[in-house]
């Protein structure tokens, strides 16, 4: 049983590798994480081309979302834009703090599609 989940582990970061290596985007390579005064993992590993075109994202405001008044705004993007403009530190009413709002948009994605990694260190390699 153990050997299977050491198997399992060392596949899932062989892939992880393959990912990383073989896809490198242009500059991005992680998500920006400066502006946590005291980050408690490293930064998520993210190549941004690869990652859309491996989830056949063409809409740029699937992830770069804008919203106003509480809900989103089709056809508008964020992109020229960091998360952090938008998301503070800490929740501020209805709208997510930085690291929540990470989760719900990029794990919560990957759930609901039931592809992409969900756990810590899938994306927070050290």
């Amino acid at each position: 049983m153990n050997r299977r989940i050491g198997y399992g582990l060392a596949a899932v970061e062989g892939f992880l590798c393959w990912v990383v290596v073989g896809f490198s985007q242009e500059n991005m390579t992680h998500v920006d994480n400066k502006v946590f005064p005291n980050p408690q993992r490293p930064a998520a590993v993210f190549q941004h081309e690869q990652h859309n075109e491996a989830a056949k994202i063409e809409d740029c405001g699937e992830c770069h979302h804008v919203y106003k008044d509480g809900k989103k705004v089709e056809n508008e993007t964020s992109e020229d834009r960091r998360c952090s403009d938008c998301h503070g530190l800490k929740d501020k009413g209805a709208q997510p703090g930085l690291t929540k709002a990470f989760h719900l948009n990029c794990k919560g994605c990957h759930e609901k599609s039931g592809k992409g990694p969900i756990m810590c260190g899938q994306c927070h390699v050290k």
